[in-house]
């Protein structure tokens, strides 16, 4: 199962909207056959581990990180071919969190009588699919919001600058981090103070190009800016509808799509956004923001993991904090669970939870 957890992380960003999936055939404790899967390949993991096994999956073990697929869609039911493969036991680590599907390929595996059992190392696949979980579920992306601060909770020295915190090492963990997501959501401060070009610099393949969508209801985001002269239709403005046609015009002219937001209390509604992207299959979403656009996400509750970058250092007085909220906010706000801390170089990693895209229950399945 760590074999078929590996082979799944090779299928970030080149799964979804489906999900990333590892599977390897095993028999007289030999490796037979093994893949991950590709959206545009079309076969599942498990169907490219029986292609190179042939024949010999017949009286076989199939580890595979998510339970297999019963249903037809781009291509046919993964158990249907398992059964008609001869393969003898199926091991998986976690039920598909799909409406679809949820127990059914189990179910449908032991009617032909395969031998199947769930939940071995469970959590590390369930850590791999959960922005694909919630979007399946929900049809809304899962938002994870990252940022670089002091160990006094500043994010810059001052409004508008741009500050250096973290290391080198830290800077490469955040290209990985960016390689993992479909879309990138920033605010028009962050594009004004520091003129980004929130590319993914991995180099690793991407069947998608990185979304980059920056919030600015009034349109100040400069035609000159990086982003705008970068454009090759994977950047796009939320605005409100009342913005001069002009200035969109001139975006769209560029290659920067104008997607129009309604407003809520005076603001753009984030909500709205977020929906949009999800319809546009955007299954994970990174923030990478200033503390006014951090703010409104955690006020508006769409955040559902944070990412820290601490750095061992003191800023003092005049700093930027991480989100701009109001002192009410702190009595109601909800804390972060399932947390996680890491070194990275010389800065530590913590990252948490507001929303359990599985539900409450994480324990082991029983099936």
């Amino acid at each position: 199962m760590l074999r078929g957890l590996a082979l799944a992380r090779n299928g970030v960003a080149l799964a979804h909207p489906n999900p990333v999936v590892g599977a390897v055939l095993v028999k007289n404790n030999r490796v037979i056959g093994e893949g991950f899967h590709q959206y545009d390949h079309l076969d599942h993991a498990e169907i490219v581990a029986l292609k190179a096994a042939g024949k010999e999956a017949r009286g076989a073990t199939l580890y595979v990180t998510l339970e297999p697929c019963c249903t037809t869609g781009r291509t046919g039911p993964c158990t249907k071919a398992i059964i008609a493969a001869g393969v003898k036991r199926v091991v998986a680590a976690m039920n598909d969190p799909s409406p679809a599907v949820a127990g059914r390929g189990f179910s449908g595996l032991r009617r032909a009588g395969v031998e199947v059992e769930a939940g071995l190392c469970e959590e590390a696949a369930r850590a791999l699919n959960e922005d694909f979980a919630k979007w399946i579920q929900t049809s809304l992306p899962f938002i994870t919001l990252k940022t670089a601060l002091t160990l006094d909770g500043q994010i810059a020295s001052s409004a508008g600058s741009t500050t250096s915190i973290t290391g080198e090492l830290a800077r490469e963990a955040v290209q990985r981090i960016r390689h993992a997501a479909d879309a990138l959501l920033t605010g028009i401060g962050t594009v004004i103070a520091d003129d980004p070009r929130l590319s993914d610099r991995t180099g690793a393949p991407r069947r998608r190009r990185l979304l980059r969508a920056v919030v600015d209801s009034r349109l100040r985001m400069p035609l000159g800016s990086k982003l705008v002269r970068d454009a090759q239709g994977d950047v796009v403005v939320f605005t409100t509808p009342s913005v001069d046609s002009r200035k969109a015009r001139a975006f769209e002219r560029a290659g920067v799509e104008v997607f129009r937001v309604p407003s809520r209390g005076g603001h753009l509604d984030l909500r709205a956004v977020i929906r949009e992207l999800g319809r546009r299959q955007m299954l994970n979403v990174l923030i990478e923001a200033g503390a006014e656009l951090n703010g409104a996400a955690l006020q508006a509750a769409i955040v559902d993991k944070m990412i820290l970058f601490y750095a061992p250092k003191v800023m003092g007085n005049g700093g930027v904090p991480l989100a701009r909220i109001s002192s009410k906010w702190f009595k109601k706000s909800p804390a972060l669970t399932n947390l996680s801390a890491e070194r990275c170089g010389p800065d530590l990693l913590v990252q948490g939870y507001f929303h359990d895209v599985y539900g409450n229950h994480r324990a082991r399945h029983k099936n």
